[in-house]
């Protein structure tokens, strides 16, 4: 039985755009499954919300995308076993990982990006670190 790590970073930003992650340790089994949990604020009605992950000595790696308005997409190495679903009046996009694996722990990133439809302005949306493992 192998029991490994995952930390999660929230990257927040200024005003009222901000994403907020659990400053939590989570330990877990192979096999096993974990959902890592993201809230959004946004003054904008249509959020485009994307997970990152980061193994050590990487950079991160694009897992997917959520949007309000369409399904989003899946990075390539993440089609079976990462799913996630934006849940607008949650304002919530959790990340659930099916079959753990070793070479899930890493660091992972929830990241905002808001589009003001109103007047074509984009706004993208990084910020506070908060600490999430497993």
């Amino acid at each position: 039985m192998h029991i490994f790590f995952i930390l999660l970073f929230c990257l927040g930003c200024r005003g009222e755009e901000s994403v907020i992650q659990p400053e939590e340790k989570i330990i877990r089994t192979e096999g096993g499954l974990v959902t890592l949990s993201c809230k959004y604020t946004t003054s904008s009605s249509n959020p485009y919300l994307f997970w990152y992950i980061q193994r050590t000595n990487d950079i991160p790696r694009f897992i997917l995308s959520r949007y309000r308005y369409g399904s989003g997409e899946n990075g390539t190495e993440f089609h079976e076993r990462f799913y996630s679903k934006l849940n607008f009046s949650a304002s919530s996009v959790p990340l659930t990982i099916q079959n753990l694996q070793v070479s899930d722990s890493a660091v992972y990133y929830c990241a905002l990006r808001t589009i003001l439809l109103w007047n074509d302005v984009y706004g993208d949306c990084y910020g506070d670190k908060h600490k999430h493992s497993i």
